[in-house]
């Protein structure tokens, strides 16, 4: 987890620029979860109501990119993750306030009732068509075709069974995944790593992460056949998919560290039939 900077301990410039939206603050809770921001919190306002806070130090390169990614993206993804209200770049600091979700992270878990809520907003996720960079004022949003991302870790001629039209998340796991307390929505948050591919990807990966939460592979593979996408992918784009994840994951960790991981991948082999 990176470094989680407190709300008095933000510049007061900052501070001020924030409240003259929102009204005073009157608390702030940190949240622990994330990797990728240095400020992450639950600010409640006098006006607002709560908002979620995100940010980073404009110093961060790498931080500065997947948060404007999430702020470019923002009205692609509407009803899909929450809306962003304000955004802030003062004080050497770059921040997002979201809507905040009144929630929880979803249950994966053998037994879950949350499953069908995430079908539900992950099938919304299926028609994000994305076949142009879109404009977003100063800037231009794009995002690599899952292939680049790949690039490394693919045999020659393999790169065109992974190119598709769909914008993906690409990391769907259950601290991305919110569901709401009134409603019991499931919201998919932290778009900061999107790709362009095929529609079935989002699903296969949380398919993993359900027999990572101790889903069988039976029952997971059963809630993935619930999307066409996946009763229609090309077998050997699965198959390039899922080798070149595991020779990605390999590399980071490790063949040991890996082979957990890379196991519940290979249970995607062989679906569809």
């Amino acid at each position: 987890m990176s470094e989680r900077v407190q709300w008095e301990e933000l510049p007061s410039e900052l501070r001020n620029a924030v409240e003259a939206r929102t009204g005073p603050v009157i608390t702030s809770e940190n949240v622990a979860e994330g990797l990728n921001c240095s400020v992450a919190l639950v600010v409640h306002t006098r006006t607002s109501g709560p908002l979620f806070l995100k940010g980073v130090r404009t110093s961060d390169a790498a931080g500065m990119v997947g948060l404007r990614c999430e702020e470019q993206i923002n009205e692609t993804v509407a009803g899909i993750s929450p809306t962003i209200l304000y955004r802030f770049e003062v004080g050497g600091w770059f921040c997002l306030a979201f809507i905040y979700v009144d929630g929880r992270h979803a249950d994966l878990s053998p037994g879950t009732e949350d499953l069908a809520a995430v079908a539900f907003t992950m099938g919304r996720m299926q028609q994000l068509i994305f076949n142009e960079p879109l404009p977003f004022g100063r800037f231009t949003f794009t995002a690599p075709q899952l292939a680049e991302r790949f690039a490394k870790f693919l045999n020659p001629g393999e790169a065109a069974a992974l190119k598709g039209t769909n914008l993906l998340h690409t990391d769907a796991n259950p601290h991305n995944i919110m569901i709401g307390d009134d409603c019991g929505d499931a919201y998919v948050v932290d778009w900061a790593m999107p790709a362009i591919g095929p529609a079935w990807v989002d699903p296969a990966y949380t398919a993993v992460r359900l027999m990572e939460c101790g889903q069988t592979p039976s029952d997971a593979l059963g809630w993935l056949g619930g999307f066409a996408s996946w009763r229609q992918a090309d077998p050997k784009a699965v198959e390039v998919f899922v080798n070149a994840t595991c020779r990605h994951w390999t590399a980071t960790v490790g063949e040991k560290g890996a082979e957990p991981s890379n196991a519940r991948f290979r249970h995607l082999l062989g679906f569809p039939a």
